[in-house]
């Protein structure tokens, strides 16, 4: 290990320290990846509110998020600790971070403006929050190592521990919220006639929102009595203590009550984001322990706010990364906020899900380790091209699927994902790359303001996606507490699931022909640097 005042040239970090920093970004996707897969449904669906409203709360609260990433940044940078500048930050937010993320999916008793208030408090507490942890926990990659391809090895160990975290959640957490909260009333099923039955639920106490299906989610139910109700793959209802509720039910050769899910929505999200919150704190506080930061900036620069948000604004690797950042988290984002309401109203097997997504998180995870030998061959630029284009072309193939090509889906869904996992490995190493230009061409580092950008990208790609998501989901009426609702709402969703994402990777491949970084350029960089830091 080569070190000249507090800089460290070409070392090579051990594997504990990569596994320990990539528990970080697992924590992270517990938090976003649960965020971006689940908070729209339980939004629609759990809590009550529109499409139109929850594509609004995510959209505004991200969006006016830009200024605190700027902010925090800014702080980060001139963050003076024995732990480092950015490295304290991980350690202060773990806990709060955890705390934020469950009061997301909690559901007061409120008037209907009383639930937009509090969708829309506790979601930009969240952002706040995240903000304060995922910028400095970004810049730290840069300040581990002055190596950029060092920096590509880490990167591709962050993004294993980011699928991870995200396979986590998104495998686990419908089978936590169905077991936590399962409802256990008085079940009567009397057939009727072959492959007909009648249900009876009796209310042994007060539940609001049940929601009653078969396990394998293929039978349909109307309300008993009721010739105009039409026949869906569930019932959403408010039970009350004492009340029978009868059900005709179709489809099933051999009904029985073990075959049926009766799930109180509100009590199993809740629960079951109390544990991966605990998860998230215990991952951040491994990483706050196992890392060291390394690189600090040139010994002659003095703090000077003006200069740096000038180097900033005239760095154009940067600029150009802050854009596609945001179209490729529009893009992943899209996908990963329809895929339940996907998997639960046009497949109808919610369930099944789990299992995609796991799947999906396998895909990425073989993207994630792929990119450093890839980037290595074809260049990060290219390779970002390469990936973009391909991964929205398969992910058009959405559109031919019917509810009963199961394989096909999952085979679209995996290759898919496989190209668009590198999308953020490439991304957060190239921010790396952008803060080291900025340092060759002004002799000055703003590793943590480089990183909002990182940060920003997230979450306004993430709230564009929620109020695409909305307003197409409520141009074709769609009301997740009303079943009635959703057929009409199809179209909508399969276009969502198909073609309206893959539009932003053509948008998005054909800006990076303009990213001025090539290999040849940052081994440039890379060299002068080095001699500049050997030098000090």
């Amino acid at each position: 290990m080569l070190q000249l005042n507090g800089m460290t040239d070409k070392i090579k970090l051990s594997i504990r320290e990569k596994i320990g920093y990539a528990l970080g970004d697992g924590a992270a996707n517990i938090a976003w990846r649960g965020v971006a897969t689940f908070l729209f449904i339980f939004y629609t669906d759990v809590f009550g509110l529109t499409p139109e409203t929850a594509g609004l709360v995510l959209l505004f609260a991200r969006s006016s998020d830009g200024i605190s990433d700027i902010i925090m940044g800014i702080i980060s940078d001139r963050t003076k600790t024995k732990y480092g500048k950015f490295r304290p930050w991980i350690l202060w937010t773990a806990i709060p971070l955890g705390l934020s993320l469950s009061l997301l999916f909690i559901s007061p008793e409120l008037s209907e403006d009383g639930k937009i208030l509090y969708a829309y408090a506790s979601y930009m507490l969240f952002t706040l929050v995240y903000t304060a942890n995922n910028i400095p926990y970004g810049a730290l990659m840069v300040v581990m190592t002055g190596d950029d391809k060092e920096r590509t090895s880490i990167g591709s160990y962050r993004m294993v521990g980011a699928f991870a975290g995200g396979m986590l959640v998104q495998g686990a957490l419908l089978f936590l919220v169905t077991h936590f909260g399962n409802v256990d009333p008085s079940v009567n099923v009397t057939q009727l006639k072959a492959g007909t039955f009648n249900v009876e639920v009796m209310a042994t106490k007060d539940v609001e929102h049940v929601n009653i299906k078969t396990k394998d989610g293929v039978a349909t139910f109307v309300w008993k009595n009721n010739n105009e109700d039409e026949a869906t793959n569930g019932k959403s209802f408010t039970m009350k203590k004492g009340d029978t509720y009868s059900f005709i039910v179709s489809g099933e050769k051999n009904l029985t009550k073990e075959n049926l899910l009766i799930v109180d929505q509100k009590r199993g999200y809740s629960k079951s984001m109390y544990i991966m919150s605990a998860i998230l704190a215990i991952l951040m506080l491994v990483t706050f322990f196992s890392t060291k930061e390394r690189v600090t900036p040139p010994e002659n620069q003095k703090n000077n706010l003006w200069k740096d948000i000038r180097d900033l604004i005239s760095n154009k690797p940067w600029l150009i990364l802050l854009i596609i950042g945001l179209l490729f988290n529009v893009y992943n984002s899209i996908k990963q906020g329809i895929t339940i309401i996907y998997f639960t109203h046009y497949l109808n097997d919610q369930l099944l899900s789990a299992s995609y997504l796991v799947g999906l998180m396998f895909a990425s995870i073989a993207g994630a380790f792929l990119t450093s030998p890839l980037s290595k061959k074809l260049g990060k630029r290219n390779l970002f091209i390469y990936a973009l284009i391909f991964s929205g072309a398969v992910n058009t193939l959405f559109l031919f699927c019917r509810p009963n090509d199961i394989t096909y889906i999952f085979i679209i869904g995996l290759v898919s994902e496989f190209a668009s996992a590198m999308f953020p490995t490439l991304f957060f190493v190239m921010l790396g790359d952008a803060a080291d230009f900025s340092e060759w061409k002004n002799r000055r580092r703003a590793t943590g303001l480089i990183y909002s950008a990182g940060s920003f990208a997230t979450k306004l790609g993430g709230g564009v996606a929620g109020a695409i998501i909305g307003f197409i989901l409520g141009a074709f009426n769609y009301n997740g507490q009303d079943i009635s609702t959703i057929s009409g709402a199809i179209p909508g969703i399969i276009m969502l699931m198909s073609w309206v994402p893959a539009i932003i990777t053509i948008i998005a491949a054909g800006l990076m022909f303009a990213y001025p970084l090539n290999q040849k350029k940052m081994n440039e960089i890379t060299l002068e640097l080095n001699s500049r830091r050997k030098d000090q």
